[in-house]
């Protein structure tokens, strides 16, 4: 293919891009044993058991073969105890849970700046105070009110976990039609915000719900927080929406429901604090223009996070459409015009004229495009490790720069030189996650064999195409030059990648020992071979294993602290050596 012709392709994938963008085991041997034939009589002779060398042989290998089995025993009881151990200080949920809490805690305090409730604040205030006829029965009806709110958006989030169930969940973040579908879901979320029209649910139904709130009591006071969820929709919508893509995508049973519980705490919370301290709804921001404005700042945002989703489609099923420069293109254009919007250089039909710009203004623009600015070297291959785990991987680059770590781009041909493997299985399907200047392998038998032939221990990397914590690890971790120098010249690297959607080749098709089905997928393999190995489904996972597929070192997870990683490597490539020697 010519350059003139692959400058026509890139073209080409730029301009559909714009356009939708726009647009929306071993068999055992047999042995036969010989049995001498009498030819003269053996009556009234007595005879001794004479050892022959055929039968010293066969009571060795006999001996040798219970050594072996008890030595395989012993390796698979330990290896077992080893990853036993490394999961249970590997465990990351509790931690994944926070996260999500604090990211529905944020969006909770963004919802409560919008114009569908900020005005709501003083008029709910106001109305439990006086309808109560005293401030404490006032302040214990807000808090009823505050509760009811925080039980509506956990109630969704459990049903979202019931409708989806955990496996389901664990598959949304790979799964192509569900990552479209939240593309186009945070476009539409991103489009309304800006202005062009309002999701709303049924008016009919926040009339039937604000009737049952005149009712009183404590059902007239939940009545009303549901009125307040219904008719909120059209602001609180898609920032529940990109809440719960997120939380799902995780994987996480209580995920959904974890981040619906800090979005409503912090929904809930601004009406309790009023209700206790009336006296500060003095000091608050009157409503205005600038409510709208922070809906389109979220609108922009919401269509900046929607590439991501298209990016991971992208990678897992290898389309080849969307390079990092593409990526990065476009939010620098989106972030041009965020920042044009808060100067007031553009705005849109539904906005107030910005007369002059506020301290508020001046500092997030100032933000704004300092972040533009700081993105512009990654067209020619900058890494920008702050944001390296939500861009595609660099190795989509299509110009860059920088020089190849370690010198050079040949890794790959002089090892196979040096190995009996002249070719690898599924080289090509990863040359978009390729870390310059490693030399990966991509299936786990011939790994082995090249350990075996130039005496390395193997280093597995369980790794995604949409795994942001393996982007952040590669960019942040890896690029440091000890580890680099320790991952190129002292191991055998092995990526599985386990959202790999291509087939595999009808050698390596296995039967599930989950399902007992055929996995034909290559990710669908790596996934099972990880969690039935190593008990482990997260990514990354590192295991350094020695050339007869023994764990060497407890695993590891995803660890920034880069001295620590060294240690680890280390550790594997000093017991590699002690077992060798």
């Amino acid at each position: 293919m010519t350059p003139a012709t692959k400058r026509s392709l890139r073209t080409a994938k730029f301009s559909f891009f714009l356009m939708l963008f726009v647009f929306m085991a071993l068999m055992p041997a047999a042995r036969a044993a010989q049995q001498p034939v009498d030819t003269v009589s053996t009556e009234d002779i007595q005879f001794t058991d004479i050892p022959t060398p055929a039968d010293s042989i066969a009571a060795a290998q006999a001996k040798m073969t219970d050594t072996a089995k008890k030595a395989t025993l012993d390796a698979m009881a330990q290896a077992q105890a080893i990853t036993d151990k490394a999961n249970a200080e590997n465990k990351t949920v509790p931690k994944t849970l926070w996260q999500i809490f604090i990211e529905g805690l944020l969006g909770g305090f963004t919802a409560v700046i919008l114009p569908c409730i900020y005005p709501l604040l003083p008029l709910t205030v106001s109305f439990f105070t006086k309808k109560s006829g005293s401030r404490s029965k006032g302040v214990v009806q807000s808090l009823i009110y505050g509760v009811s709110i925080i039980i509506i958006y956990v109630t969704l989030g459990l049903l979202i976990s019931i409708i989806f169930g955990s496996t389901a969940l664990n598959e949304i973040a790979t799964n192509g039609v569900f990552n479209i579908f939240f593309f186009l879901l945070l476009i539409v979320f991103g489009i309304s915000f800006l202005g062009a029209f309002e999701i709303t649910l049924p008016s009919s139904l926040a009339n039937k719900l604000d009737q049952n709130a005149d009712k009183g009591g404590l059902a007239g006071i939940f009545f009303m927080a549901s009125t307040l969820v219904v008719v909120s929709f059209s602001c609180t919508g898609p920032i529940i929406g990109t809440l719960l893509v997120d939380a799902a995508a995780k994987g996480d049973r209580l995920g959904p429901a974890m981040g619906m519980f800090g979005f409503s705490v912090a929904l809930a919370l601004p009406f309790t604090i009023f209700a206790l301290f009336p006296s500060a709804l003095k000091s608050l921001p009157k409503s205005g223009g600038w409510l709208n404005s922070v809906k389109v700042v979220l609108g922009f945002l919401e269509l900046a996070f929607a590439l991501k989703f298209l990016s991971n489609v992208d990678l897992a099923y290898h389309w080849d459409w969307f390079d990092r420069e593409i990526f990065l293109s476009i939010w620098i254009a989106i972030g041009l015009l965020l920042g044009l919007y808060l100067i007031g250089k553009i705005k849109f039909s539904h906005d107030s004229d910005v007369k002059y710009l506020s301290i508020p203004r001046v500092f997030l623009s100032i933000g704004v495009f300092a972040f533009v600015i700081y993105m512009i070297p990654g067209l020619w291959g900058a890494p920008l490790k702050s944001i390296s785990a939500f861009l595609p991987p660099e190795a989509t680059q299509d110009f860059n720069l920088l020089p190849v770590p370690g010198g050079g781009n040949t890794v790959s041909a002089a090892t196979e030189q040096q190995t009996s493997i002249k070719k690898k299985k599924y080289d090509g399907n990863y040359d978009r996650i390729k870390t310059r200047g490693l030399d990966a392998w991509y299936d786990y038998d011939q790994a082995l064999q090249v350990s075996k032939e130039l005496h390395k221990p193997v280093f597995i990397d369980f790794t995604g195409f949409n795994c942001v914590n393996c982007r952040e690890m590669e960019a942040n971790v890896w690029s440091d030059p000890e580890v680099f120098k320790r991952l190129k010249n002292d191991f055998v690297m092995l990526q599985l990648v386990v959202d790999d959607k291509a087939d595999l080749l009808p050698a390596d098709q296995v039967i599930s020992k989950y399902t007992g089905k055929k996995i034909t997928a290559i990710g669908k393999k790596w996934s099972e071979f990880e969690a039935y190995r190593f008990n482990s489904n997260s990514q990354p996972y590192y295991v350094i294993l020695d050339s007869e597929g023994n764990l060497l070192v407890p695993p590891s997870g995803s660890d920034e602290n880069i001295s620590s990683y060294i240690k680890f490597l280390d550790s594997g490539i000093d017991a590699y050596k002690n077992k060798n020697r």
